[in-house]
């Protein structure tokens, strides 16, 4: 008896004989094809390569592709271990042709290979055609020698495959083996064509059209081959099975967990045993592929999957977690296959433990919620909606878990009740967890706070703080455990770090425990208190529920602070200074600099600039301390404070007073304003501000910019360094810098005039009598090729050589670094016959030029060819000739 792993290689090995690429399965998260939840069909990860956007080095593959059907259109959730042959993981043998052979050749291979390799009686074996695919059925009947009676003629949508409305489409012709009179069933396209008897073993796709609307079809240029054959399907056959969960893939699995359960395989648990294989291989395949379980997308259904077998553990009667133990069982059956599990098994045996751990807690006290409910109905009716929902939102039960339950016992669901609990909790989510200036609706970040709660933020008081790692994601998947090199984003049940928000930058630092080091370069807040810490782990392994030392770069949080509060000095500056009017339209603090924008209607003078920067500056020197309230905001709008651009404020608010007394009204504080972010003890603290620069953002909007702290001294520093240099160069003393600047641009000026000057009389050098002149068509043609003149120049030398030539065309040519330029000049007797522009188009052409522009008098042009100097000059003289 041949195993599945050995089927598996003989169809490969088969096709890579027969000219075929061998292609690894592509990953379970369609790379190419974001319509699909799951990759759920060989002919995948080829789409792109069937419509022609993608080619690749071969015409022919093959592939053993994983596929998992357990969500959207294609879902067999319900039916796993209650049948035969549904499952939510398989195999899916395929061979493709992406436009070499087609259907002689794939009928050829495919009955090669099933009944002379495999060695399937002919006589157990018939087919399906599409009705109109006569050339079909004619080939199996050559090829196969099959007669009428097992060629069936099949008119429906199940013999012809489209990949979507339009696009490539084709006929179908299936393999079906027959197992016998004693097996209930008929043949395909018979009433009884639902039996058991006649199963489907492999679907030849024949793609030769391409559907361009409803009504319009068209024949491609280059037909192509589609094939799927069920490794599991192929494997019951060939191991004298009628039922795939009876195959050594499976039945390994099976075995392994009766063991573990101390519970037979057979008899009325049988079923609890094969849905534990099948969801286990599903569920695997799937964390490997980078699939985490949680409450949205794919994760989602992973989940789904894995509570409705941890549910049937339950019913085992085991109580501690088991199916991650079955986990190395699985990678010892297909890890040789796929290499994949057998690099994610720690993963994969972590996930699943942790999952079935936190299951498990709430499952009994689900179920006796669930056995209560169900006592008090009446027959036919269903389970309320909100009990349903209880059972989700507070139990973890997906709904398809309680309605598969309830399926067992003849009962079910309002599902309709259930949307619309689960809606209103959505929408009180979103309207309670809305964060600062970010709309809370990525369903990750709720899943995360539901499960975790928020962040405790010890930031105000302290640089440096132990946490506990609550979450650990890796390309935005949940993990347990992250190794160095990984880039990684953490959760932590508290943390010093800042994370960014109300414009301020979020921290950077470092979290280490022992040999594990994680560089964490950003800190983002996400529903308002989740913190999300960013960064790379450098050495060491981090694993979620280790205990951390979390450090934050003090430097650059001093520079932040500093930044942050003269922001808010500025602020009331600005407001005394220009109006009330003034108002927060955005704002960045950054270590090194700060962005304020505001509303005003006008630039912002110097002298107001100045005046404001003074007024900063004054506080700063006042070093009044900084003081934090908390309170309601109302309280603190009556209090005067100014909430901040961008933020949403919950019942209690932080209020930052600054800038020591306020001279205009006794009893106050300069500035008062609502704000989450860290800020410094003293105004002091902040050094001094610099404004540098001022500018239109937007209609009405204007930004400025500023340096506080060591920023401002180093770029003070960075201009007196400069004004010192400029001075030593030009040998004055830097207060006379201005005055000398002046006096060189005046010379500049001066001597620019002078050798254009000189450049019109050297290039004009000899005149333009009648013996320089050369005579072309009875006109007088003057032309020159000028090396390094600027063509701003030729103008004024093509007049200068026009009044010594009198009558007549001057043609000039400057090159200048690879380009050149030209200019025509016709006297004003000529223009009626010659106009400057035409002549000037033909040489601007030769220099590789287009057009050109000007008056009939004088016209310029260029063009990127300088070697085509002379060429233009030529062309000028042929213009003339012609004209």
């Amino acid at each position: 008896m041949s195993s599945g792993n050995e089927i598996r290689t003989t169809f490969l090995d088969y096709f890579g004989k027969n000219g075929h690429e061998i292609v690894a399965s592509s990953p379970l998260v369609p790379r190419n094809d974001p319509t699909l939840m799951f990759t759920n069909a060989g002919m995948v990860q080829f789409k792109n390569v069937f419509t022609g956007q993608e080619s690749r080095p071969y015409s022919r593959a093959t592939t053993s592709q994983k596929c998992v059907r357990a969500g959207g259109k294609h879902n067999d959730l319900e039916n796993v271990g209650h049948t035969a042959r549904h499952h939510t993981f398989f195999e899916m043998l395929g061979n493709f042709s992406f436009g070499d052979y087609f259907k002689d050749q794939a009928i050829e291979m495919a009955w090669d290979l099933i009944t002379k390799v495999y060695g399937l009686p002919a006589d157990k074996l018939l087919v399906t055609v599409y009705s109109e695919d006569e050339e079909a059925a004619g080939l199996w009947k050559k090829i196969a020698g099959l007669g009428d009676d097992r060629v069936i003629r099949i008119p429906t949508s199940d013999n012809f495959w489209a990949m979507g409305d339009t696009g490539p489409c084709g006929p179908c012709s299936e393999i079906f083996f027959d197992h016998g009179p004693d097996i209930p069933g008929g043949p395909p396209g018979s009433p009884d064509e639902d039996g058991d008897r006649f199963i489907e073993v492999w679907n030849l796709v024949f793609m030769q059209f391409e559907q361009l609307d409803k009504e319009s079809r068209v024949s491609l240029p280059r037909p192509s081959i589609d094939t799927g054959m069920g490794l599991e399907r192929l494997t019951a056959i060939l191991q004298g099975k009628h039922d795939n969960y009876d195959i050594d893939l499976l039945r390994t699995i099976i075995e392994a967990s009766a063991e573990a359960s101390n519970v037979s395989a057979d008899g009325e648990h049988a079923v609890s045993h094969r849905v534990i294989a099948d969801h286990l291989r599903s569920t695997a395949f799937l964390i490997a592929d980078g699939v985490l379980p949680s409450n949205d997308g794919r994760g989602y259904v992973l989940r789904r999957i894995m509570r409705r077998a941890m549910r049937h553990v339950h019913m085992l009667g085991v109580k501690d977690p088991m199916i991650w133990r079955l986990v190395p069982t699985l990678v010892e059956m297909m890890g040789q296959a796929f290499p994949e599990l057998k690099r994610a098994e720690a993963l994969i045996s972590e996930t699943l433990k942790l999952e079935e751990g936190r299951f498990s807690q709430t499952l009994d006290r689900g179920m006796k919620l669930l056995s209560g409910e169900t006592e008090k109905l009446g027959e036919g009716q269903a389970l309320n909606g909100d009990v349903a929902f209880k059972l989700y939102d507070t139990f973890g039960f997906p709904l398809d878990l309680t309605q598969d339950i309830l399926r067992n016992q003849g009962q079910t669901v309002d599902v309709e009740g259930f949307n619309t609990a689960m809606e209103r909790q959505r929408a009180a989510a979103r309207k309670a967890w809305s964060g600062s200036g970010e709309a809370a609706t990525e369903t990750l970040w709720f899943d995360l706070h539901d499960r975790l709660g928020g962040t405790d933020f010890l930031g105000y008081d302290t640089e440096s703080a132990e946490g506990q790692v609550t979450a650990i994601l890796v390309d935005g998947k949940e993990v347990q455990s992250a190794d160095a090199g990984q880039e990684v984003m953490i959760i932590a049940n508290q943390t010093p770090f800042y994370g960014e928000s109300g414009g301020q930058m979020g921290d950077t630092g470092v979290l280490t425990d022992g040999d594990t080091r994680v560089e964490i370069t950003d800190t983002q807040k996400k529903l308002g208190s989740v913190f999300v810490h960013i960064g790379k782990v450098t050495t060491g392994k981090l694993t979620v529920g280790t205990a951390v030392e979390m450090t934050v770069d003090g430097v650059r949080r001093n520079a932040l602070r500093a930044h942050h509060s003269a922001t808010h000095l500025l602020h009331e500056a600005l407001r005394r200074r220009l109006g009330s009017h003034v108002t927060q339209k955005g704002s960045l603090v950054a270590p090194d600099r700060l962005r304020f924008d505001i509303s005003h209607p006008k630039a912002i003078s110097s002298e107001d600039l100045q005046a404001v920067e003074n007024e900063v500056n004054e506080r700063i020197r006042d070093n009044a301390a900084v003081t934090t309230r908390y309170m309601t905001p109302d309280e603190a709008i009556a209090a005067g404070a100014l909430a901040l651009f961008g933020e949403k404020y919950g019942d209690e608010v932080r209020v930052l007073s600054m800038g020591g007394e306020d001279h205009d009204k006794a009893g106050s504080v300069y500035s008062t304003e609502l704000c989450g972010g860290t800020h410094v003890n003293r105004v002091g603290d902040i050094g001094f501000l610099k404004i540098i620069g001022e500018g239109a953002l937007a209609s009405g909007v204007r930004r400025i910019e500023a340096v506080a702290g060591q920023a401002a001294i180093d770029y003070t520093a960075r201009q007196d360094n400069l004004l010192s240099e400029a001075a030593a160069t030009l040998k004055v003393a830097p207060g006379d810098l201005p005055e000398r600047i002046q006096s060189l641009m005046e010379e500049r000026r001066r001597l620019e005039r002078e050798l254009s000057e000189t450049r019109r009389k050297l290039s004009t050098g000899g005149g333009a009598s009648d013996d320089a002149a050369k005579d072309v068509a009875g006109i007088k043609l003057a032309s020159r090729v000028l090396e390094g003149v600027p063509a701003k120049d030729l103008k004024a030398t093509a007049d200068d050589l026009k009044k010594q030539l009198g009558s007549g065309v001057v043609a000039l040519v400057a090159v200048n670094d690879g380009k050149a330029s030209i200019v025509v000049g016709v006297t004003e007797d000529l223009t009626g016959r010659y106009s400057a522009v035409d002549l000037v188009r033909a040489g601007s052409e030769a220099l590789g030029g287009r057009g050109g522009g000007g008056r009939p008098d004088m016209a310029q042009a260029g063009g990127p060819d300088a070697s085509a100097a002379n060429a233009a000059i030529t062309a000028v003289e042929t213009a003339i000739a012609g004209g």
